[in-house]
Parts: C-alpha cells; sequence; structure tokens
C-alpha cells in the first residue's frame, strides 16, 4: 500500500534520516531529501536513490530556522511529487550547556530547528493528506522528550514541545486518516556521537570501547547503541495500515532509559 507514495524527511543525508530513506525507499516509497549539504550534492545523493531503487526523488536543502524556505520546501514538493502523504520530522541539532549561562542565540536555535521547523512542516503538509484522506506524521523526538538531562534546557524544551504538539496533530485528524506519532530514541550510534564519546574516553583515561559503554549505562540499562535503521524500520510500521490505530503516542526506543 506504500508504494508510490512520498515522504518528506528532513535531516535525511546523514544518521537517523538517511537510514530511514533507505528503508521506506525500499518499499517503493518516493523521497523528498533534505539536509545540509549543497545543491549540487544533495541533488546527486538523490539520483543515486533514484537509481537505486527505482523511484522519484527530490533535494531541497531548505534552512528550517526561515519559514519563508520551510514554504518553498513543501510547495516544490507538492508540486514535483503530487502530494506529501508522509512526514518524518528528522533534523534537529543540540548545545550543551548550564541553564545560567546558555546562550540564547542557541536557545533560539534549537527551539526553530528542533520544534517551530516541525510545527510549519505539518501545517504546510496537511492540505495534501487531508485531500488524500490518508497521512503518516512521525516526529523524532527524544527520550528527553520525556525525561530531562541537566545542561540540554533548550533540547529538553524542544523535545517535550514535539511531543506535546504530536499529541494536539493526532487528535485534530483522528477522523480524517491521518496519524501522528512521535519517535524517543536513547542513545542512537551516528557519527555526531563519537565526538562526545572520544571526550569521555579522555576524561575517564579509557579506551573509545568503553568510554562509549561508560556514556550509554550512565542511562540506559540495555548497554549498546541502537542502529540507526531500527529507527527506520519502526517508521516504516507506523506508516503500515498495521499502525493504523497507533496515533498520539509518544514511543520510546530508549533501551529501558524511562522504565527507571
Amino acid at each position: 500500500m506504500l508504494t508510490g507514495k512520498t515522504a518528506l524527511i528532513t535531516g535525511s543525508t546523514s544518521g537517523i534520516g538517511l537510514a530511514t530513506a533507505h528503508t521506506l525507499a525500499e518499499q517503493g516509497i518516493n523521497l523528498v531529501l533534505h539536509g545540509l549539504m549543497g545543491d549540487e550534492e544533495g541533488t546527486a545523493l538523490a539520483a543515486e536513490f533514484a537509481s537505486k531503487y527505482q523511484i522519484k526523488t527530490l533535494f531541497d536543502g531548505a534552512n528550517l530556522m526561515d519559514s519563508n524556505s520551510i514554504t518553498t520546501l513543501i510547495n516544490k514538493a507538492v508540486n514535483f511529487m503530487g502530494s506529501i502523504d508522509i512526514l518524518v520530522n528528522n533534523a534537529g541539532i543540540q548545545h550543551t550547556e548550564g541553564v545560567d549561562t546558555f546562550p540564547a542565540s542557541k536557545w533560539d536555535a534549537i527551539i526553530a530547528i528542533n520544534l517551530t521547523a516541525a510545527f510549519h512542516t505539518i501545517q504546510q503538509s496537511l492540505p495534501s493528506m487531508k485531500t488524500n484522506g490518508w497521512g503518516r506524521i512521525i516526529n523524532i523526538a527524544s527520550v528527553h522528550g520525556l525525561v530531562a538531562s541537566v545542561n540540554k534546557s533548550a533540547y529538553v524544551a524542544a523535545k517535550h514541545g514535539i511531543v506535546g504538539l504530536t499529541k494536539a496533530v493526532a487528535l485534530e485528524c483522528a477522523e480524517q486518516g491521518i496519524t501522528a506519532n512521535a519517535i524517543c530514541p536513547g542513545w542512537v550510534d551516528t557519527p555526531l556521537i563519537n565526538n562526545q564519546i572520544k571526550e569521555v574516553a579522555k576524561r575517564q583515561q579509557v579506551e573509545f570501547e568503553q568510554a562509549k559503554y561508560n556514556l550509554v549505562t550512565a542511562k540506559q540499562p540495555l548497554p549498546e547503541m541502537m542502529d540507526p535503521r531500527q529507527i527506520g524500520e519502526f517508521i516504516l510500521f507506523l506508516c503500515s495500515d498495521s499502525a493504523r490505530s497507533i496515533t498520539g503516542a509518544s514511543l520510546p526506543m530508549d533501551g529501558a532509559w524511562t522504565a527507571q
């Protein structure tokens, strides 16, 4: 039932977003890719997907801090693809610092990209979903959408906001064939986490793998990081007909982090 539908995945040129793009493309889902790369490089990536999976693809490097850029992205996607059927709000940034010295500019950027951008993409994708009587909105929140950690005030605020936004959208769209859910991952094994592991290794004077274990188990009982593809496969399930009654949910994939 998913073949020929179109998915827009923000932040899909690396990590969770890229893994999700591959997972959806394997099912014949057309892709609107987005990320922090130049048009030439992004267009090349889109062409690779089109060739490998025999799907329609499009790339746009919209600045998610700018609502006008988001409008251009959505219009471009709908005009080229016909509709946006699946929206995955994945793009995000992070900065860690105590709240008393947290830079206002960092706060503004994190809220803009991690929360406000999702509002704009949802609002502007809903018309085509409502016209078709079908849609799937999946917001990549975080375990920090459910609990807090020190030095992450903006990130925690944004991710809690994503969870609330998801619930509100689910209620408003419940009778229109549109579901909205938030996935709340714990530790995910992406290249972006390597610098944090290296810092732990240096501070604790241990090897990289031991530092990785120490970092994970300080919060999460399951002593391993999740492969990004696991999230992509969960997203695929949420897009399926089997998941049509799952909506408004905040779904942990956190190795029992929030079970404690």
